[in-house]
């Protein structure tokens, strides 16, 4: 037996730990990135760590798995900081393009450039400038996964205050305090959103918790769309019948879908979660019940059933009753015969 009751107050918890896994049949794995943010200020851009990207063909099934990044620089006389081409008894050190922290600071792939370009507040508009854009093929990488969609999950801890995480296309980053993504990068004027959440919690999983985003999907049918979930999150707490504890948080949600044309970007496409925390706990505790108790459980059971069979027999004889009432009132030279009892 499990009972239930409501505490004010968070639980002891102070972050959130949210697994996903996501599947997107018409969005890029080279396209897509994972972001989060909180009211307090703390921002996870472009997150890589602990997320796995698994390429889809059009009929879902998967081509590539692997951890998220472009990949490392082809040496074949790559361009050198300096200008010059590299030789064999060189170090290689390829120019950020104007996007170097420090003097003596490197980018020796296409994802080392985007990357510094981020941290500056910059967008790449034309990656074919870049040469280690260039001789990797990023654009032709691009051009070669359209139409794959991108199966992506993993998990990560933020803090227990209100915030967003999203799924969207382009590397993010700050300008002038805005959140941005850099879409130039792509040379497309639309993106797909369509999506399919397999799964989505905020927490670890305790017997009776329902996820009620698990197995949601929807299609989208404009060029453009931003998709927002609004998650309320309820801080849980599980004790089973050994004492075993487990922290954990349950969730409902709204949803709001906003849509433009090809070419009209009003929002940015993307899958965006806002959350906010409950101020109210939930917690649940496993208990033995004693045989009398049980007893009385079954005694209640039983006696509401015959209660209710008893009803059924008289309100069935009060029918019987009036039905030959009415007969005898329209048929009074009528003898009708007696209706035997339900």
């Amino acid at each position: 037996m499990v009972l239930s009751k409501l505490d004010k107050g968070i639980s002891q918890m102070c972050s959130l730990i949210w697994q996903f896994d996501m599947t997107f049949p018409a969005l890029a794995c080279s396209i897509l990135s994972v972001d989060a943010m909180d009211i307090s200020g703390e921002l996870h851009l472009d997150v890589k760590h602990d997320v796995i990207k698994r390429r889809l063909d059009s009929h879902g099934n998967i081509i590539e798995s692997r951890q998220d990044g472009i990949g490392a620089a082809k040496i074949e006389k790559p361009l050198q900081k300096h200008g010059g081409r590299l030789e064999h008894n060189e170090t290689y050190c390829g120019s950020c393009y104007g996007a170097e922290a420090e003097e003596h600071d490197c980018c020796n792939s296409c994802e080392d450039v985007r990357e510094a370009y981020r941290k500056k507040g910059w967008g790449v508009t034309n990656p074919d400038l870049i040469d280690q854009c260039k001789r990797e093929g990023f654009l032709q990488r691009v051009k070669d996964e359209e139409g794959e969609g991108c199966n992506i999950y993993g998990f990560l801890e933020v803090n227990k205050v209100a915030g967003n995480f999203h799924f969207a296309p382009g590397k993010s980053f700050h300008q002038a305090g805005v959140h941005v993504h850099d879409l130039l990068a792509f040379q497309k004027d639309s993106f797909n959103i369509s999506h399919k959440i397999n799964r989505l919690t905020f927490g670890d999983y305790f017997p009776g918790v329902v996820n009620p985003l698990d197995k949601v999907q929807w299609s989208q049918d404009t060029p453009n769309a931003m998709y927002q979930y609004f998650i309320k999150v309820v801080p849980t707490v599980y004790t089973d019948i050994s004492g075993h504890t487990i922290q954990s948080n349950q969730f409902s949600v709204t949803e709001h879908v906003k849509s433009s044309e090809a070419g009209q970007l009003q929002s940015l496409p993307g899958v965006f979660f806002f959350y906010d925390l409950s101020p109210i706990k939930v917690t649940f505790t496993e208990e033995h019940i004693s045989f009398l108790h049980f007893l009385t459980n079954v005694c209640a059971i039983v006696g509401g059933d015959m209660a209710a069979q008893q009803a059924g027999y008289e309100a069935q004889r009060r029918l019987n009753q009036q039905m030959m009432e009415m007969m005898q009132r329209m048929y009074p030279n009528e003898v009708f015969p007696d209706v035997p009892d339900p």
